[in-house]
Order: C-alpha cells, then sequence, then structure tokens
C-alpha cells in the first residue's frame, strides 16, 4: 500500500540555550488534508515547523516525504521540496510592491531581461482563482495587515508549493478575512495541496481542520480527529486544564470621565481623505469601552492620534482633565496613559533588546532604575523583570537576558502587557491585546482588562474579535470609515447586529 502521509516528522528534538523547544514529536501530515498544530504560547509549534522548512536544524530525528528520508538545510531545500511557509510574522519588504515580494527570488527572465508583464499575469490569475484580492502595485508599507498575508500566500501560489504551512495566519485578519482564509484553504486542500495550520483559535480548528495535533512545553500530547473531539477537550489537553470560555464580570460602576476626545481628525498616509474624521468619545474611570470595525476603518489613524504616534489635523485630548494634544509620547506615558500596541514589533519593542531591558524600556530613567549619577541599576532591573515573568507566565529560553526577538509571538506580546499594566495607569490603551495568546493566555488576559476596570481604571480596547468585542466591554463603539457610526451594549445587541454596523448598514440609520 502507498504511504498515506506526504510529510514525516519523526521523533524531532530541537535545543536552544536554556530551553528542549522540540522535545521527541512526531507528526504525519495525510496528502490533500488541513491538519492543525494547536498549543500556548512557547509550545514549540513555530519552532517545529521551521524545521521543517529549513531554518533550523534538528538535533535528533529525520524529515521524510512520500516515505523518503530528505534533508532541508535551508529555506531553499524546502521550497525545492514543494514547501511554502506563510510566517507569524511576514517576510515583506516593505519598500517594494506586491508584485515584486511576490516573485523575489523566482523572477521570470527572458535573455536576462525582467519579465513582469508575465509575472503579473500569473499573479492575477492565482488571485482571482483564490479569491486573493491584491492590488499588484501597491507599496507593502501602505497596505492592511491583511492585505500582507495575502501576498504571503500568493508567494507560496506563485511557486507552485504543495505543501503549505500557515503560522498563525489568522491572528491579524478581521472576522471576515478569517471565513475568506478558512474557504482558501478548504479550495487548496480540495485541490490536493496539505496543509499544516498554526493556530491557537479552536473555533477556527473545529470548524477547517481534519486533524489536530496538540503540543505542550515542546512535547507531544495528541492526535485527535477533529470530528470526533470538542473545543473543550483540545484546550484541556493544550494548557492541561479546563479553560473558562466567558469574561466573569461584575456590572461596571462609571465614575469621572478620564480620556475626553473631541472632535478628532487624523489624516491618512494612504490616501487624500482623513482617515478619523470628527470623532469626540469619552472613557470614564471604571469602564471598558471597546473601539470595534473592521480593519481599514480608522482604528489604527485615531489610537496612532490617541498615543501621539500622528499628530492631529484638529480636535482636542484631554487626559485626567488636562490637555496633551500636543504632548510628547513620554509625556503621555509618564502622566497616566499606557499603550498595548498593534504591532509589537514597531512599536512594543526593541527585538534585539534582552527582555529585561524591554520591560523597563518606558521606566528606565526612574530613581528605581537609574542612579543619581545615570548609571542604570541593573541588579534592580533583573529583580523587577524577574517579578513581572513570573506574574504574567512570560516564557523564554535565558529568563530575563533573553533577546526579545527569539522569543514566540505570544511570549513577546504578554511582556508588552506585563509592562503597560504593571505601570498602574489611569487610562489604559489596549490595541489587539489578545493577538497571537493562546486560550489560556487570552483568559488571563481578560482578566486583567477586568481588574484595570475594578481598580477604577479606565480602559480602552481596540479589537477586531467579535467574541472579544461582545464579552469583555462595558460599551461597543463602532467605527466605519473614519467615523463612530454606533454606541452599542454588549448585553442587548447581537454579533449579527454589530456586523450590520460595522459593515456601514446602519449608518443611516445613525445619522437619520
Amino acid at each position: 500500500m502507498d504511504n498515506p502521509y506526504v510529510i514525516e516528522m519523526l521523533h524531532i528534538t530541537k535545543r536552544f540555550p536554556g530551553i528542549i523547544a522540540n522535545d521527541d514529536i512526531t507528526l504525519q501530515l495525510r496528502r490533500g488534508e488541513i491538519h492543525a498544530l494547536l498549543g500556548e504560547n512557547g509550545a514549540g509549534k513555530s519552532t517545529l515547523m521551521s524545521v521543517l522548512f529549513g531554518m533550523y536544524q534538528p538535533e535528533e530525528g529525520e524529515i521524510r516525504k512520500d516515505g523518503k528520508k530528505v534533508a532541508i538545510n535551508n529555506p531553499n531545500d524546502a521550497n525545492d521540496l514543494g514547501i511554502g511557509m506563510v510566517h507569524q510574522h511576514f517576510k515583506l519588504v516593505e519598500c517594494f510592491s506586491v508584485l515584486d515580494n511576490i516573485i523575489m527570488g523566482v523572477e521570470p527572465n527572458r535573455f536576462g531581461f525582467l519579465q513582469k508583464k508575465e509575472a503579473r499575469e500569473k499573479v492575477l490569475a492565482l488571485s482571482e482563482k483564490y479569491g486573493l484580492r491584491v492590488d499588484p502595485d501597491a507599496l507593502i508599507e501602505d497596505i492592511t495587515v491583511g492585505m500582507q498575508q495575502r501576498t504571503e500566500i500568493l508567494k507560496m501560489l506563485y511557486r507552485e508549493n504543495e505543501i503549505l504551512i500557515f503560522d498563525e495566519p489568522t491572528a491579524v485578519l478581521t472576522p471576515q478575512e478569517i471565513d475568506e482564509l478558512m474557504q482558501i484553504m478548504k479550495n487548496l486542500a480540495a485541490e490536493g495541496k496539505s496543509i499544516l495550520f498554526i493556530s491557537h483559535k479552536l473555533a477556527e480548528i473545529m470548524a477547517v481542520a481534519d486533524r489536530c495535533t496538540v503540543l505542550r512545553k515542546g512535547k507531544y500530547i495528541g492526535t485527535v480527529e477533529t470530528k470526533n473531539t470538542t473545543m473543550e477537550e483540545l484546550s484541556a489537553m493544550m494548557v492541561g486544564r479546563n479553560v473558562n470560555f466567558h469574561v466573569e464580570k461584575k456590572p461596571a460602576e462609571p465614575g469621572e470621565v478620564i480620556l475626553d476626545i473631541e472632535h478628532m481628525t487624523v489624516a491618512s498616509k494612504v490616501h487624500k481623505n482623513n482617515a478619523v474624521k470628527d470623532v469626540s468619545l469619552k472613557v470614564r474611570a471604571g469602564e471598558i469601552v471597546c473601539l470595534a470595525g473592521i480593519d481599514g476603518n480608522g482604528q489604527t489613524e485615531f489610537v496612532y492620534g490617541l498615543t501621539g504616534l500622528e499628530p492631529l489635523v484638529s480636535g482636542k485630548v484631554t487626559l485626567l482633565g488636562q490637555d496633551i494634544t500636543r504632548a510628547s509620547i513620554r509625556y503621555r506615558s509618564t502622566h497616566g496613559m499606557s499603550h498595548i500596541p498593534e504591532d509589537r514589533h514597531k512599536h512594543g519593542l526593541v527585538l534585539d533588546y534582552t527582555l529585561e531591558d524591554n520591560i523597563v524600556l518606558e521606566r528606565y530613567f526612574e530613581p528605581e532604575f537609574t542612579n543619581s549619577m545615570g548609571f542604570l541599576r541593573r541588579d534592580n532591573i533583573r529583580s523587577y523583570a524577574e517579578r513581572l515573568i513570573d506574574e504574567y507566565d512570560i516564557r523564554s529560553g535565558q529568563g530575563p537576558i533573553t533577546i526579545a526577538r527569539s522569543m514566540s509571538g505570544g511570549n513577546q506580546q504578554k511582556a508588552i502587557i506585563a509592562r503597560e499594566i504593571d505601570k498602574n495607569p489611569e487610562l489604559l490603551v489596549a490595541v489587539q491585546p489578545t493577538r497571537g495568546l493562546d486560550v489560556g493566555a487570552i483568559e488571563g488576559v481578560h482578566r486583567q482588562l477586568v481588574a484595570q476596570r475594578d481598580a477604577g481604571k479606565a480602559v480602552l480596547l481596540v479589537s477586531l474579535e467579535l467574541d472579544e468585542v461582545m464579552d469583555v466591554p462595558d460599551r461597543i463603539l463602532v467605527m466605519y470609515e473614519g467615523e463612530i457610526v454606533g454606541e452599542l451594549d454588549p448585553k442587548q445587541t447581537t454579533q449579527e447586529e454589530l456586523g450590520l454596523y460595522m459593515a456601514g448598514a446602519k449608518r443611516d440609520e445613525v445619522k437619520a
């Protein structure tokens, strides 16, 4: 009988300083199946896929393709074997166009001359076939993260890869884009492609995967058929305990106004129109207000204007009764505002700094961490970082001295959340705070947000996750095309009604 497996990773062990990332793991991928890889942050999922893609070499174990042992020493070897990968953090050149990124390394040429016309036609045909609508001439730096991911998928399809690895593919997508991606993955599998799908999101795994392999702390826990299991069983396999999927909270008791935004307008970098148009809102002590909307409707620019990353065209921002419209980012940070940013790499971390230096990044100048001569108090920084690492369960190979770049995306996110919440802000601006986190960690973050609220702090949550939007806040403000088009009570509304507001269908009713 023919070998049913297109890829077999047998007894793979991969070590890093201070940690065994993969400990004797076996994973077998069938032809034409969608196989999910599930595990907590730092469980070793991305490491295992990086071994398959040739980015790491295992200390033990072997890889077989179609039953034959293969050597994958680098990503070029992987591509030659028909293996493609969409990484959790995209590998795109920001100042290049979509088309240039897709064809990079496999540029079609004739007599040494680049044949871009042929490449464009192939890319457009692929994007049409799989519903991956992209503008081939747009610069990567000007398009949404959803569009960047489509570019990454087209890179694999352009190279005619037959084994497709998706590393946390839905972490940066809107609900609508997630639905589209799920359908794209099903279409690819139906055509005979074999897909490995790393995810924390149990509902997506149940909806799209045929089988699921679970890892915990670098070890293999088991492989199950999704049709024969439940989300509760998968979450217990993943974290070793039962997880509460519902946010427990008492009714809010809003107090004084902490944040008051009046007529905020912020320019767009992508087009001539303003991205945020005359927005006014208030957030009070003791409440969680969620700014919801489909990605690309001005939420990012709104947060940039609020936190000082971009200047306002017009409007006023008041924090704790003080006008901070033109205040510096540091001033906002030291006067009551914390910011968990949307893009943890661009605005959240210095990736080549250690974990401990990232944790004190906004406070290193305080007397606790710097002496009167201007020298850092290294012992204090170390003990402070160790406390936060322990409190927030930040997992890394070498503890405080781990380089941030080497940590998993979820643990990078935990480090930012720990830093921002431990500052004890009066206003916490949390943008996509659970992006890339597993169900156990999400439960913990939601508990932290509610704890901030119950301690009398103001929380402004910006989220694209419908479950989070419905479950966590006390009020929902919906943003569409740069304007607030509705205010909803999560206890009195439905996902369907929220979806209509997010799509702009209820806009005229609001204005009437």
